[in-house]
């Protein structure tokens, strides 16, 4: 991916997992490649004048073998992942947004000498 243009992300976990990402969501091939031809590719300008330290944005992973031929497949497969993981978005926060209601009704005592949930 253009590590270089304004809508690139990466962001490293403790664990050490990597996600890069296009903010525009216009990679298809992500993490891999961009298009060759990006209709929003923009130079990062903030970058000007900084001093950059010894950290570096790690390698991408191996691209998967058959990337150049079925790359289209490949990102359906990651677009239909996307779509399971957004479309489980709105009933988690339902059980938390529920769960912080039923903690707010017992006021600060309540909280104090609840029973831990064993589920």
């Amino acid at each position: 991916m253009r590590q270089d243009c304004k809508f690139f992300e990466s962001r490293t976990y403790g664990n050490g997992e990597t996600v890069r990402k296009c903010d525009l969501d216009l990679a298809p091939e992500a993490p891999w490649r961009c298009p060759a031809e990006c209709s929003g590719y923009q130079p990062r300008l903030a970058d000007v004048n900084w001093k950059h330290g010894s950290l570096v944005t790690p390698p991408p992973p191996a691209e998967p073998p058959g990337l150049d031929e079925r790359g289209d497949e490949i990102a359906a497969l990651l677009d239909a992942a996307e779509d399971v993981v957004n479309a489980a978005g709105p009933s988690i926060m339902a059980e938390l947004e529920a769960e912080q209601a039923r903690d707010a009704r017992g006021g600060r005592f309540a909280k104090l000498f609840r029973r831990k949930r064993r589920d």
